[in-house]
């Protein structure tokens, strides 16, 4: 897959959940982890939501190549959510249907991502 294209679909993944976090975060809570929020966890989670609708935007590629600098973001990003949606499953007691697909769709989006995020980073 080329890298714009597994840019565009990660931006795009973190852009909708982005907004479904804003609109609806304790729906995204019980479907994503199976529990609800509290309001105080509902203002995080719209918190967290501008973060990933920030983060898709900004990292939705303008030209023929995404810049460096968003690849590694995006790199970084699904491999870190991969590993704690893992985490919540195995160790943290969520036991929601859709935290296993979460979870590798960000590490196969984290092991198309990590050849052009390395490859971006050059020795000084």
């Amino acid at each position: 897959m080329k890298t714009r294209t597994t840019t565009m679909l990660s931006s795009a993944i973190e852009s909708a959940t982005g907004v479904a976090l804003l609109a609806v975060p304790d729906l995204v809570a019980r479907v994503l982890l199976g529990t609800g929020l509290s309001d105080s966890g509902s203002a995080v989670a719209r918190l967290a939501g501008c973060g990933l609708l920030s983060l898709g935007l900004a990292c939705w590629p303008s030209g023929d190549e995404p810049t460096p600098n968003a690849t590694r973001a995006l790199f970084i990003y699904n491999l870190l959510a991969g590993f704690y949606l893992g985490y919540l499953r195995v160790g943290g007691g969520f036991v929601s249907f859709l935290l296993w697909p979460a979870c590798f769709v960000h590490v196969a989006l984290a092991v198309l991502l990590a050849r052009p995020a390395l490859r971006a980073v050059k020795p000084e």
